[in-house]
């Protein structure tokens, strides 16, 4: 079974943090390969090992990535 997830990746430092809003999981990385990539590690680590319940419970079904424009000063 396949699922497809949302990756959000930006830099942190001298590194990558990458999340995944759905379940609300992170993880990290030396580049923007390497930070996604162990998210997808650490979200198939999840799901093996999670309950029913609390993939349920972590699960957010909708989530909308946009960028909005906001007025500073």
């Amino acid at each position: 079974m396949h699922m497809q997830l949302t990756a959000i990746i930006e830099r942190e430092g001298d590194g990558y943090v990458a999340l995944c809003p759905e379940i609300d999981i992170a993880s990290q990385g030396e580049s923007v390969e390497e930070a996604r990539d162990n998210l997808r590690e650490a979200l198939e680590l999840f799901f093996e090992t999670a309950s029913p319940e609390e993939i349920r419970q972590r699960t957010h079904e909708e989530v909308f990535v946009t960028r909005l424009e906001i007025a500073i000063g």
